[in-house]
């Protein structure tokens, strides 16, 4: 714990107020990375608390349409109004934080090392927090303890009061004691300092590689209130579903899609999207709406472009639910299946729920020998740029808000739109969006009728193109 009491710490940073730009300015390459990783998962219409802001530098240079800051130095407070008169400021202690107002983002960076109590400011961030808020904290990494100590020693850093060296797991253990679950971690920079051509190469690359990632200097963790629990009978109540079934040449499977649904939550929108069939499933897709228009909202379309993606943002474009879902025509994925999907999301377990195949046994004919080998490559080169592990990234039921994905489909074009399935597609958005990525296994069925639509080496190409791009900009940006 810091040996400093409060008045100490805030006489500190009254001190440095006036010194702080010019000191600031001398490490921006450092503070910059912070603000530019920040940013990266921030969206622009979210609302933003920074806790310990400060002057407000990381304020101004992040996204949000909504910023405020509160600091317990009435000094750095004053000369921030003044610098930027767009962000809200206020003169607040961490340990009691009064303000009126949820945020969609709270950041705490580069503070919890000199606070008495962790655990009482963390505490204090339920009074500003909604159920979908995101929790940002960024700290030095343990391990920089005596380069950090030397650098003060030597005079490169400003000596600072003594600091809570806590670790990522420490963090996340007083999170969760103060009622948020940590989701996802990671760690940057190898060189605090800008050396051309060196600290590029060493913080944008070499620091995100395995092993070498775990020596950064910045450590981040994200979190969000740990869901309330909520009776099974409230979940059914929440929200209504949309559950999008791409279909292509599967005649047979149109019928058995509607009479295996079972029913769950509020109620279920059902979009079935044909594309460029040879045999005559859009006529069967018509026969079924027909025939079950008393017992289910079913609705009917022909995608415009080809594939599997094109249909399912077709099919999610028009959906009304507040939760969307995939199911593949070839019934692969039972539908007696959906309703764990719903409850996982409904509950707050997650907010991408990704389907996986690879857990149970599969019936015999299932999955092609070199198709499991693809998926399970895919798999490991998933959870090393996704950052949490991903047993499998091809399933074909994917779930999520549609809140959240009209999120994802404005910022669509960071990634491109080349994912002939959309797999890639939406677990990209869906990290990009900050959500919490929660794998539910399933017992992956043989096709009961007509063949695959997947070229395993055309397809695979395209996929490796893709997760090729998609690593560059997640991890190498």
């Amino acid at each position: 714990m810091s040996i400093y009491s409060s008045r100490e710490i805030k006489n500190y940073w009254d001190d440095f107020s006036e010194k702080w730009i010019k000191y600031r300015k001398k490490r921006s390459y450092y503070w910059n990375s912070i603000s530019k990783y920040c940013n990266y998962f921030i969206h622009p219409d979210c609302s933003i608390l920074e806790v310990g802001c400060g002057q407000g530098d990381l304020l101004d240079s992040i996204n949000g349409k909504d910023k405020t800051g509160i600091d317990f130095s009435p000094k750095m407070i004053e000369i921030g109004r003044n610098r930027y008169p767009h962000i809200q400021f206020h003169e607040m202690a961490a340990e009691n934080i009064t303000l009126d107002k949820k945020y969609d983002v709270i950041i705490l960076s580069n503070i919890i090392g000199v606070l008495p109590d962790v655990e009482s400011v963390f505490l204090q961030l339920a009074h500003v927090a909604h159920e979908k808020t995101r929790i940002i904290v960024t700290y030095y990494n343990r391990m920089w303890e005596p380069f950090i100590r030397f650098a003060e020693i030597i005079g490169v850093k400003r000596r600072s009061p003594r600091q809570n060296w806590l670790s990522s797991n420490d963090i996340q253990n007083l999170l969760y004691l103060s009622g948020f679950e940590s989701y996802k971690e990671n760690r940057s920079m190898l060189l605090p300092y800008y050396i051309p051509l060196i600290s590029p190469f060493m913080n944008r690359f070499l620091s995100r590689l395995p092993l070498f990632n775990k020596m950064g200097l910045n450590q981040f963790v994200f979190a969000r209130p740990i869901p309330q629990t909520i009776s099974s009978k409230k979940l059914d109540q929440k929200y209504t579903t949309t559950v999008v079934i791409p279909a292509r040449n599967e005649t047979k499977n149109i019928e058995h899609a509607i009479a295996r649904m079972p029913q769950f939550g509020k109620s279920i929108e059902i979009i079935f999207v044909e594309g460029n069939s040879t045999d005559d499933t859009w006529e069967a897709i018509k026969s079924v709406q027909e025939k079950y228009k008393s017992s289910h909202n079913i609705r009917i379309m022909q995608q415009d472009g080809k594939g599997k993606g094109d249909a399912v943002r077709k099919g999610f474009e028009h959906a009304t639910g507040d939760i969307l879902m995939i199911l593949d025509a070839d019934l692969t994925v039972p539908p007696e299946d959906l309703p764990k999907f719903y409850n996982a999301i409904s509950a707050g377990k997650g907010e991408f729920i990704n389907g996986v195949r690879l857990v149970y046994p599969m019936e015999k004919h299932a999955m092609r020998p070199l198709n499991t080998i693809g998926n399970h490559f895919f798999s490991k080169f998933f959870t090393y740029i996704l950052e949490r592990p991903i047993k499998d990234t091809l399933c074909g039921t994917k779930v999520m808000f549609r809140s959240d994905y009209q999120k994802l489909a404005a910022n669509r074009k960071f990634f491109g739109e080349f994912d002939p399935f959309g797999d890639f597609d939406l677990l990209f958005g869906a990290y990009k969006l900050n959500l919490k990525i929660i794998d539910l296994p399933i017992r992956y069925r043989e096709r009961k009728y007509g063949d695959t639509n997947i070229s395993r080496f055309k397809h695979g190409i395209i996929l490796l193109r893709m997760v090729t791009f998609a690593t560059f900009k997640i991890k190498f940006w």
